[in-house]
Order: C-alpha cells, then structure tokens, then sequence
C-alpha cells in the first residue's frame, strides 16, 4: 500500500472517531464574522499592545474561519496556520482555555481540515499577530493530505488537472485568477462608459461563422438538426448593428476543435466589440487607449515585465503595414513584395507551404508570421491585410488588394484583430463562396453559407468597425504567465490514465 492511501486511511479512521465522539465532521452552522484580511487590519491596534498574558484584556473577539495550511501540537498547546480567500492567520489553541473535550477533537485535526475559531487578537513574541482561541469548530475533515510541495514537471500538469488543490496552496495561483476577475471587469467598465451595450448572442449555431476554424458538433433532437458551438460571435453581433444598435460588447467563450499548446485551448474567451460609424483607425486609437489604461490600473504601471522581456505600453504605439514590417522587420527587398511571382517564390523558399490556389496575399501573410511575428515585443499595429486572407474585411478603397483591417502584437502574439466591416452584401457573398470553394476536403471547416447573414447586411449594414481581442492571451501578458493553461481556471487535458 503506498504513502498516500495510508494517509487517507487514517484520516478516515480519524473521522470516524470524531462521529464516535459525537462530533459533525461536515457541519453547516459556523459562522464567521470576519475575513482573516480584516482581522489583521482592524484588530492591530488593540493587538499591538497586548502579549499572550494579556490576551483576554483586548476588546475585540473575532470569529473566522478557513483551511488549516500548517499546524504545530504540543502537549496542552498548539499554534496553527489557517487561510480563508483573504489571506492567513496564526491561531493559538490552549487546552485549559477551549476545555478538554474540545481540545481532545482538536488533536484529531489535521493540515487540509476546514475549521472555525473565536477569540482574541495578541502579538507574539516573534511579533506575529494571532488569535487566541477560546472556541473551535471542524467544519470540514479533510479525508486527502495536501502536497508538501508543488514543483517540477509531473506536478504541472497535476497543478492544472487539480486546479482545485493548485489554489489551496499557490498563493500566486489565486492571485494570478484574481487579477483575471479584476482584467474582465475592467474591460466591461472602459466600453460601458464608451457608451457600449453587453449583449448575449448564441453559443449553438446552426451555421458556424465568424473565423476559419473546425467547430464542435452536436445535434438537437427536437428540433433534429445539426448544430455547432461557435467558433466566434461576430455574424450575430453585426446583424445587431443591422438591427439599430450602434453599440455592442460580448465576452464570450468560443470553442475551435483544433490543437493545445501553449497559446491554444479548445475553448477560450474572446472580447469582441463593434461600432457603427467608425473605422479601423478609429479602433486602432481606442484599443491603445483601452489596454494602456488596463494595464496602469492593474500593474500600476504601463510597463510590464513578461518572461524576462520588458514590454512598454505607453501611447503612442508603432503601427507598420504588413509590406512595411516585412522589410522594415523581415529585410526583404520591397521591388521583390511588389513582384507576385517572387513573393510566393520567397515563401516556398522559407520552407512555406501554400495551396496551389494561394496569391501573393497568402504568401506574404505567411512570411509575416515566419520571419516577423516573434520580433514585436513592444505593442505594434500591423495593418493593410491582403484581402485575399480577410474574408469579412472591407477592402481599402486605394488599393483593393488589401483591407482596412489590423492585427496588434505584442511579445510576439497576436492581441486582437480587427476591421472595417464589409457591409456590401454581393462582394460578402462572392468572398465566402470563394473561401468554401478553397477549404479543400475539410468539409468541417466552413460547412454552408450563412445564407441569413447575407440576407441581414441586404437590409443594410451601416459602415462599422469590429474587433476580437484574445482576454487569455492578455492576461497571461499581465500576469507574466507562459502558457494559456495558467490562466484558463480549468483548462483541457488528456483524460487521466
């Protein structure tokens, strides 16, 4: 039998002594009156005072309660350390204070237990502040021992298959998500004081639109049709722009049968927001206001460090030209991106594969992601995206064979993609029955025209701007974290063997 089953062993043993005793080991009638945060703050001045002997000379009796991170028995004496959501406390247990009976279940306690306490604030010794107990309370046995340390490999993935267990004892883990909470409400705040409605827009779909990817299906039996969770929300968040709002915000979960990695899970959650009457330039001036002003309010700065990189948020932001990047970037000859025939040839060059049907366009924005992507560490707008890779883009009125669409990056990544919306209902309609005749054998990919959004921009689409901007991939930009996985709370893994 190995270590851990043992363990487990004797704390069932150790449960079922406490019912012997008559003791609930799941009880449901503690109360606390505190946070641990707010113990430390409001009862330090009487504490500051007061050593052990004078203990029950302060005023203020406080009830708390959390989870036991380490605990010290002695003979008629134990000091021990509990954590609730705010933070962690020492408690001080003395036999002839909580009584025999009580101190006799508190013997049975162990790390990982859940418990209550009431009494009084002193400062040791040492100078940490802690509660004296003159009450205590099991609420929940903990029947697992939790794990000394968290480290290497192995426990990686056990940090993300046990997210649970991860936030028990990583306090940067729980930070990590706090700031993931506080990121979201802020975004919501910035667009709804731009006057930017949150809307809901279906996550089933009968026809999965909005990006080129392979979706999740699933079929409805009442109504006996085929249906996908979405890929992404953009069709329906323009036909509301069709519909009279001008306005419009969605934080959405989107979900792409497609790899894992670092920077991919199946099911992600994207910001995407859409404007009548305004351009990309006009979104490109509001997402540099929007993330800087994020990243002041949460880091305190506009400078962040990620992996080592030092990454400058302050305005005003570079801004290239896909051809500018890659010769400012990449170094390529500009005569030669001029050239159709040489542009595909310097990406098969590179070791590029393109489809026998793939233009310049195609062959440029895969030369972009091989030789210039990973070099913009500082945030950057590129823009002017051939058409031929932006199916929802509206084309740039100088020079159609690109669109008036950009991508920012920063330490490498794309952040957000955004555009001038197409509102021309026969160039969309042409583009997407282009885009289904090319996807090849993958039928998975692009299944039917969205017939219903071609009919929704035939009554007429005003000119707008969209934009989808990656929350998981900023976050982990805020929070200096290498992989997507720490910042999804429950990202997806290989089944367990």
């Amino acid at each position: 039998m190995d270590q851990l089953n043992q363990l487990i062993i004797q704390r069932r043993k150790k449960a079922d002594e406490l019912a012997d005793m008559n003791v609930e080991v799941y009880a449901n009638d503690f109360k606390p009156t505190h946070h641990i945060s707010e113990v430390l703050s409001s009862g330090s001045a009487d504490a500051a005072a007061a050593d052990l002997e004078d203990a029950p000379n302060v005023r203020v009796s406080f009830k708390v309660a959390g989870r036991i991170l380490a605990l010290r028995k002695f003979g008629k004496a134990s000091f021990l350390h509990i954590q609730d959501d705010s933070g962690r406390i020492q408690v001080y247990v003395k036999k002839e204070v909580v009584g025999e009976a009580l101190y006799a279940q508190f013997k049975k306690w162990d790390i990982g237990d859940i418990v209550g306490f009431k009494g009084k604030l002193f400062k040791t010794k040492t100078g940490e502040l802690t509660i004296q107990a003159d009450s205590i309370k099991l609420i929940t046995k903990s029947l697992r021992p939790l794990p000394e340390k968290f480290h290497g490999l192995t426990d990686v993935e056990m940090r993300y298959r046990q997210r649970y267990v991860d936030l028990i004892v990583n306090p940067e883990v729980r930070k990590t998500f706090r700031k993931r909470i506080e990121i979201i409400k802020l975004l919501r705040e910035f667009l709804s004081n731009r006057g930017f409605l949150e809307v809901e827009t279906p996550m089933m779909q009968a026809v999965p639109g909005g990006a080129t990817a392979k979706p999740f299906k699933t079929h409805h039996k009442a109504l006996d049709m085929d249906l996908y969770l979405r890929i992404a929300p953009e069709l329906y968040l323009k036909r509301l722009l069709v519909g009279g709002f001008e306005k419009v915000f969605e934080i959405n979960r989107n979900f792409r049968n497609e790899g894992l990695s670092t920077r991919h899970n199946p099911e992600f959650t994207m910001l995407e927001f859409y404007q009548a009457y305004a351009t990309y330039n006009d979104l490109m001036d509001l997402t540099e206001e929007m993330i800087s002003w994020l990243t002041e309010e949460i880091n305190g700065s506009m400078e962040v460090t990620y992996q080592g990189m030092t990454v400058d948020l302050s305005p005003p932001w570079k801004r290239y030209s896909i051809d500018e990047a890659l010769i400012e970037v990449a170094g390529i000859d500009p005569d030669l991106l001029n050239d159709s025939e040489q542009t595909i040839k310097l990406a098969k060059d590179k070791g590029i594969k393109l489809e026998a049907q793939a233009g310049p366009g195609k062959a440029k924005t895969e030369l972009f992601e091989l030789l210039v992507e990973e070099k913009l560490i500082n945030p950057t707008f590129i823009t002017e995206y051939p058409t031929e890779v932006s199916p929802l883009a509206r084309r740039n009125q100088a020079n159609p064979q690109v669109t008036d669409r950009f991508e920012l990056y920063i330490t490498g990544r794309e952040i957000a993609n955004a555009f001038s919306e197409l509102n021309d209902p026969v160039d969309q309609k042409k583009r997407f029955e282009k885009q289904i005749a090319e996807r090849g054998d993958d039928e998975e990919i692009f299944p039917v025209l969205d017939e219903d959004y071609i009919r929704a921009l035939e009554y007429g689409l005003p000119a707008a701007a969209g934009e989808g901007i990656g929350i998981d991939r900023l976050v982990m930009l805020l929070t200096d974290s290498p992989s997507i996985r720490d910042v999804i709370i429950f990202p997806h893994l290989k089944a367990e063997k």
